[in-house]
């Protein structure tokens, strides 16, 4: 469903005011980065899941 490099947007913004993240690691948590100003979070997987709201690009 998800590939690393993949951007999707929060349903909640980011204190910096940015609301798309790029998947930079998947497996049982993913690893998000901020595409505003590159802060790092890891979230588990049903909570990443359940805060996306939807791909923005997609990796081929």
């Amino acid at each position: 469903m998800y590939n690393i490099g993949d951007v999707v947007q929060m349903k909640k913004p980011h204190p910096c005011g940015s609301n798309e993240w790029e998947v930079i690691r998947i497996g049982a948590d993913f690893k998000i980065r901020c595409n505003n100003c590159q802060h790092i979070i890891m979230l588990g997987r049903a909570k990443f899941e359940k805060n996306v709201k939807m791909k923005v690009h997609k990796v081929l």
